[in-house]
């Protein structure tokens, strides 16, 4: 691990400038309801309306854009449950490549659809009993192609890190941030860009409760493998950080915090009726935990990232009518 060049603020602004024209810059939200509630100044990072519907547009363009010709022409293969794959799918059609995509089988319709429509070619895997990551490495070997990792790379941390580069450019310095936590990519890259434009405000990584492996990393000191949570938060189903991931978070994060799938949900419902939002189970974890810790943010100034809002309207709707 100490081989690994971490990246860092730096590979922030050059990943800002290549994304710059194909990235949307989101809006910033903020709800006098939610200030209220919180007693806070809070401030939504909207990537939920970021092309393809979640802020892994930013790491996958940055990443690829980076390819030489000859990775242009063999292409590119990812593994993801959804939000990565569409980033890769996209912006592989932006680039001009092929792109390969390793989905669960039991990836939400909507993102599977979304992958292929943008031209992915995807291989449908078992998560429970088959593992991906080799399954990626595979084909990478076989034909040609180069595995760009949904979190544990330098490219894909340094492109997500531009979110929060937008928040504290767009509010100022903040006294806390919330991101949610899966592999570790946004919150990594949101850490560096915290520590430069911000280097007082604590960093909150928020993952799903049924799947702790990060906290249970962070305070242990090494990273801890689990087996596939069962959660609604499907873009944090992860069973590990990474390489790159977990070193940045030891030192740059504050704290890792947990979220129940009821917490979830009633974030859901409240972005759904009072804002008009519409926001992924995973992409509510920074605000299910700032509702837990409103006692402590009284008087500040709180940034949240609602991480992507892609989920099946059926599913959508299942999940509002559950009380």
């Amino acid at each position: 691990m100490n081989t690994l060049t971490l990246p860092t603020f730096d590979d922030v602004l050059a990943a800002a400038a290549r994304i710059e024209g194909y990235a949307h810059k989101t809006p910033v939200f903020t709800s006098k309801t939610v200030n209220e509630e919180l007693g806070a100044e809070v401030f939504f990072k909207c990537e939920n309306l970021q092309r393809m519907g979640a802020f892994k547009f930013r790491g996958a363009f940055n990443a690829l854009s980076r390819f030489d010709e000859h990775q242009r022409r063999a292409g590119v293969v990812a593994f993801s449950s959804g939000n990565h794959a569409q980033a890769i799918a996209l912006a592989a059609k932006l680039l001009g490549m092929p792109a390969t995509i390793i989905m669960p089988h039991d990836a939400p319709v909507a993102k599977v659809a979304a992958t292929k429509g943008y031209g992915g070619n995807v291989v449908i895997y078992d998560r429970y009993t088959e593992d991906r990551e080799q399954i990626g490495r595979e084909l990478a070997g076989k034909h040609g192609l180069t595995l760009i990792p949904p979190y544990d790379h330098p490219d894909v941390i340094a492109g997500q890190g531009t979110a929060a580069k937008e928040l504290f450019e767009e509010t100022g310095p903040l006294d806390a941030l919330f991101a949610p936590l899966g592999g570790g990519g946004l919150i990594s890259g949101s850490a560096l860009a915290t520590r430069a434009l911000s280097p007082d405000c604590a960093v909150y990584a928020v993952e799903p409760e049924a799947g702790n492996d990060g906290q249970q990393s962070f305070r242990s000191g090494s990273i801890v493998h689990i087996e596939t949570p069962k959660t609604i938060a499907d873009g944090a189903q992860t069973q590990h950080l990474g390489n790159y991931t977990f070193p940045i978070i030891r030192r740059d994060v504050t704290d890792v915090l947990t979220a129940s799938d009821a917490e979830l949900i009633d974030c859901m419902r409240f972005f759904a009726s009072r804002m008009k939002l519409i926001v992924e189970p995973t992409g509510c974890l920074g605000f299910a935990a700032a509702r837990q810790m409103k006692a402590s943010l009284k008087g500040k100034r709180v940034g949240i990232i609602l991480s992507g809002g892609n989920v099946d309207l059926d599913r959508f709707s299942e999940l509002m009518l559950q009380h």
